[in-house]
């Protein structure tokens, strides 16, 4: 693959998933669905756009994934969705990222991985952000609804985790998809839907599903096993930038100082993290 077709399949996947914030967040912001009902047209219309790409390019006709990362990506798509009905799409996507790095170095010191004494401060750095983003006030989001994109933020993390060892992850990908349509469906039947249904509610939920999600994730892991770890990791922060900027120039949503601040903190202390972990490997 040529460099400029990485440069550009990469750009087009961290587009995608700040697109899927911008998505969730106008569609329940301007009561065209329902959180519920959106998490499920966002699920089948991934499953369906996944299950197609299998058998007509990759003809596979048995599901990949497991039920365990199923239940993980559902807690993430519908903390997602139900958080999204009271947040931006910056904040989100920060409260979103934050928690899935800190579930994932949460997991490794609970492996037993040692910290450098520039991971502890990359990491406290990050987590004083988040703290400090949600914590009363004025500009402070809803304090339930970041709570919940913080689960939302950990399922990810878990699901991430739990498919770190697929051997062909799109497959994984697009079973764990079908897999949590189960699930979505019995959140729907169980949730009272108060906010009608829309045409355009639903065409928001389908974009997310099969555009933002489903081909969002192929085309991403398409191009990681040519990314050092590092690198696919730094790329990532970019994504609360994009959906904040997307946010304001779309939505109408103003980036404010706690935000700017919590944004700076919570990304600079990830990505002086990642580098300082990237020169603990590379040390003979």
């Amino acid at each position: 693959m040529s460099r400029l077709r990485l440069a550009f399949l990469t750009a087009m996947a961290m587009l995608v998933f700040a697109a899927n914030s911008l998505l969730c967040r106008e569609a329940l912001a301007k009561g065209h669905i329902d959180a519920s009902s959106f998490t499920l047209v966002r699920v089948g219309s991934g499953a369906l756009v996944l299950g197609v790409l299998l058998l007509i390019k990759l003809r596979r006709y048995s599901l990949g994934g497991s039920w365990l990362a199923a239940a993980a990506l559902f807690g993430y798509a519908a903390g997602f969705s139900f958080a999204y009905v009271s947040l931006s799409a910056g904040t989100g996507a920060l409260i979103l990222f934050g928690a899935v790095q800190v579930t994932m170095i949460g997991f490794g010191l609970w492996r037993g991985e040692r910290l450098s004494g520039l991971q502890i401060i990359g990491g406290i750095a990050a987590s004083g952000g988040l703290v400090w983003l949600m914590l009363p006030g004025i500009k402070a989001p809803s304090l339930l609804g970041a709570l919940i994109m913080f689960g939302a933020g950990i399922c990810w993390g878990v699901y991430s985790l739990l498919g770190r060892r697929a051997q062909e992850p799109t497959i994984a990908t697009a079973g764990n998809f079908m897999r949590a349509v189960p699930f979505a469906v019995i959140l729907f039947l169980l949730t009272e839907n108060a906010a009608p249904v829309t045409g355009l509610g639903v065409a928001y939920a389908a974009a997310s599903g099969a555009l933002a999600s489903g081909l969002g994730y192929a085309l991403w892991y398409a191009v990681l096993p040519t990314l050092p770890a590092t690198r696919a990791a730094t790329l990532q922060l970019s994504v609360p930038i994009l959906a904040a900027c997307g946010g304001m120039v779309f939505l109408d949503e103003v980036i404010t100082l706690r935000f700017g601040f919590a944004a700076m903190a919570v990304l600079g202390g990830i990505a002086l993290f990642i580098a300082s972990k990237q020169q603990t490997q590379s040390e003979p």
